[in-house]
């Protein structure tokens, strides 16, 4: 891997990882303008925007969609829609970040694939609240992830693009506390809307367009329109999704490690709202009520953590002890359910839970952009990380509905949470290119 030295705090990096103070001229590689003042702040709303709708559609609204529809088959119904997805999503980004990363427009290479990619998520929230069968449902789960896909992937590669190595855990800060925030207003919005399911689905598709399209036209990318691109070869371009790990191990690490985590938090997290209701006992509407509070009492703590972990981290020059150190925190708040199994256990799990997760947030993201195989695609390979997200979360539902009916009940659930996090620490250790 090469590292870029640090320079100019104003200047921008290009994809191919060389600092760009000035406009590429015509033929040159394309490259992104030095940071304004505006886009720190845009990236916290959009990526709030983003997991607002996230939080609310996985967390309260689809679960509930699929409760009302079917309550006794409630469980395999959401594993079906989830499992569906995941296999139409799973490339979703590392896709879209290939293709924006050779995108020649006078908009710049990420802008039309995000302002598309929010349009097409909004029209179809707009008529999912009406679908009443699980296949149905499943299409427009579908069509809405791949969108809203296309404007993780290219977002994610603004870090990289325009900000030098020695800022990007500020960047990543930002995107983080947009998340955390995003996902606790998007579950309080859900819970607010949670009798009015279909009122719910087309105010998050009215918020994701609203925020992304203030982010292109206020951070506004420099033309790619006359910018060099490689000759088109279907074969380079399938052969650029395989990143070898033995040539890039810290790549491979990486991946590996993000997966572990992601996987272990989210088979927790994919059933909250029935771990509510059948472990710890609530009616539906409480249950719902539940899943706001649990996003509340994080949400303080994991801002904390994220703001404090992402300028510590760039201070100290180091990315891992501070994942080390969310995994501990994790491995403990998944404990507590287990000997608490009621509302002040679970509070307990949300609040160490959210410092755990906003240490790793906040650090992994930054973390990443420094272990990339090549800058010259860096939305493909952040869109190939970001399927260790993708994945695990796609799977959560899956492996939770498994536990549960091998093992009888949701504690086994929190066990295996426990187990993966710690895997997720030890898959660190072999990382050689970042302290």
């Amino acid at each position: 891997m090469t590292t870029q030295p640090a320079g100019d705090p104003a200047a921008a990096i290009a994809p191919t990882g060389v600092i760009s103070p000035s406009r590429p001229g015509p033929g040159e590689p394309a490259a992104s303008p030095p940071p304004g003042k505006a886009l720190l702040p845009g990236i916290l709303i959009n990526a709030l925007a983003l997991f607002a709708t996230y939080g609310g559609l996985i967390a309260v609204l689809l679960p509930s969609q699929l409760y009302l529809l079917d309550p006794a088959h409630k469980e395999q119904n959401l594993t079906i829609v989830q499992t569906v997805s995941f296999v139409f999503t799973l490339f979703a980004q590392p896709i879209v970040g290939a293709l924006s990363d050779r995108t020649r427009s006078r908009f710049g290479r990420r802008a039309p694939w995000m302002i598309s990619g929010a349009i097409v998520g909004a029209l179809f929230l707009f008529g999912l609240g009406a679908m009443n069968t699980v296949f149905w449902i499943a299409i427009f789960w579908v069509v809405i992830q791949v969108s809203f896909n296309a404007v993780q992937g290219p977002l994610s590669a603004i870090t990289p693009d325009r900000f030098p190595r020695d800022k990007r855990g500020a960047a990543s800060a930002m995107f983080g506390i947009g998340t955390q925030i995003g996902m606790t207003l998007g579950v309080m919005l859900a819970g607010a809307l949670g009798a009015h399911i279909g009122i719910g689905y087309t105010t998050f598709g009215v918020i994701i367009v609203v925020a992304t399209l203030l982010f292109v036209f206020l951070n506004r990318d420099w033309s790619s329109k006359d910018a060099a691109v490689e000759p088109w070869s279907w074969r380079a371009f399938l052969q650029g999704f395989w990143i070898n790990p033995r040539r890039h191990p810290d790549f491979f690490w990486a991946f590996t490690a993000r997966f572990l985590l992601i996987l272990g938090y989210f088979v927790v997290t994919a059933f909250q709202l029935y771990i509510l209701t059948d472990y710890i006992h609530l009616s539906l509407g409480a249950a719902q009520g539940a899943v706001v509070t649990l996003t509340l009492v994080a949400l303080v703590p994991t801002l904390l953590a994220i703001v404090v972990s992402g300028w510590w981290s760039d201070r100290a020059g180091r990315r891992k002890v501070f994942i080390y150190a969310a995994s501990v925190v994790m491995v403990v708040s998944l404990a507590f359910p287990l000997f608490m199994p009621n509302m002040t256990g679970m509070i307990v799990m949300s609040v160490l839970n959210g410092v755990g997760f906003g240490l790793y947030m906040s650090v992994d993201a930054a973390l990443m952009t420094e272990v990339l195989p090549n800058k010259e695609a860096a939305a493909k390979d952040l869109g190939i990380l970001n399927v260790a997200t993708n994945i695990p979360q796609a799977l959560s539902s899956v492996v939770a509905l498994l536990i549960v009916s091998s093992f009888g009940g949701y504690a086994a659930v929190f066990v295996f949470g426990m187990i993966f996090v710690v895997l997720a620490a030890l898959a660190l250790i072999p990382i050689k290119g970042v302290r």
